[in-house]
């Protein structure tokens, strides 16, 4: 049997606890208008197709996230989102002029946080990155951030003094062979120990050098955050890997991504804190129904 843009045909090896979390998934809907430019347009992604990937990771939460395809336009996130309902929770595109009442909308949607996509096409001035977070922060949404690491350290004074959390996914885009050492690696190891950002263990592919979650260097790398700040790592799979559907790395296979999540997190304990306890934490999930000790 098959599964819809995820590579293996077994569950996972591992037994993930209950209400554990994918931090970060994806919709694509053809019925919405990709972004003038946008470079990655994937084929249609469903909730439901991301269904049967949940049955095979053994997780039950996930935090939809408006991929670049569409800009700023949230309507095939909110659609998905109203689908996963409860166990759901979105990170919204903005550009810091919406209303309050837009805002409130996006909050009642189950939106917790908006991201930022540095990675692709001109660069976002400090100026509007600032500002999207001063109209984030009376709703307690974190900025969710994806940038090249040279500019990470660029941004450190602005990233120090915004009135919001933050949060790096993908690895923060360092790659195995730049940690430790790296000033992007250093800051956000600064910002993680300070209690000012999260990192999502997410796209690990994307970060290695050979486009695979089996890279060993990937072990270091997601162990030094887990270090430094246990409470505060998530996980994601990306699915649907819409970089894999154009051609830049081979499919991932999900049930192999949290194994090696497992891996990385080395104990039981510290692994309900990624899947279940941090995401509960950052999302606003209602309390895990089922705790750990029981």
């Amino acid at each position: 049997m098959g599964f819809p843009f995820s590579a293996g045909a077994g569950p996972a090896g591992i037994a993930a606890p209950a209400d554990a979390c994918d931090c970060h998934i994806h919709v694509y809907d053809s019925r919405y208008p990709a972004a003038p430019g946008a470079a990655l347009q994937p084929p249609d992604a469903s909730v439901a197709d991301y269904a049967q990937i949940q049955a095979r990771m053994g997780t039950s939460r996930a935090v939809l996230v408006t991929p670049s395809t569409y800009g700023t336009d949230n309507a095939p996130m909110l659609g998905g989102l109203a689908q996963l309902g409860a166990q759901g929770r979105g990170v919204a595109v903005i550009d810091g002029h919406e209303s309050d009442e837009e805002l409130e909308r996006l909050q009642v949607a189950g939106v917790r946080g908006a991201r930022v996509n540095l990675s692709l096409g001109p660069a976002l001035a400090p100026q509007a990155i600032a500002r999207i977070a001063d109209r984030i922060a009376a709703w307690g949404w974190h900025l969710q951030l994806l940038m090249p690491t040279a500019q990470l350290p660029q941004l450190a004074p602005l990233l120090r003094r915004l009135p919001v959390e933050l949060v790096f996914d993908h690895f923060a885009r360092i790659t195995p062979e730049q940690a430790p050492g790296h000033p992007a690696h250093a800051l956000a190891m600064d910002l993680l120990s300070d209690g000012k950002a999260w990192i999502k263990l997410s796209g690990g592919y994307l970060v290695s050098p050979l486009r695979s979650v089996e890279d060993p260097g990937l072990d270091a790398l997601a162990r030094s955050f887990l270090d430094v700040a246990p409470n505060r790592v998530v996980w994601g799979s990306d699915w649907p890997h819409a970089t894999a559907s154009a051609g830049h790395q081979p499919m991932p296979d999900d049930a192999r991504q949290i194994e090696r999540l497992a891996q990385w997190a080395g104990d039981a304990a510290t692994l309900h804190a990624v899947l279940v306890d941090n995401p509960q934490r950052l999302y606003d999930f209602e309390p895990s129904s089922k705790d750990p000790k029981d």
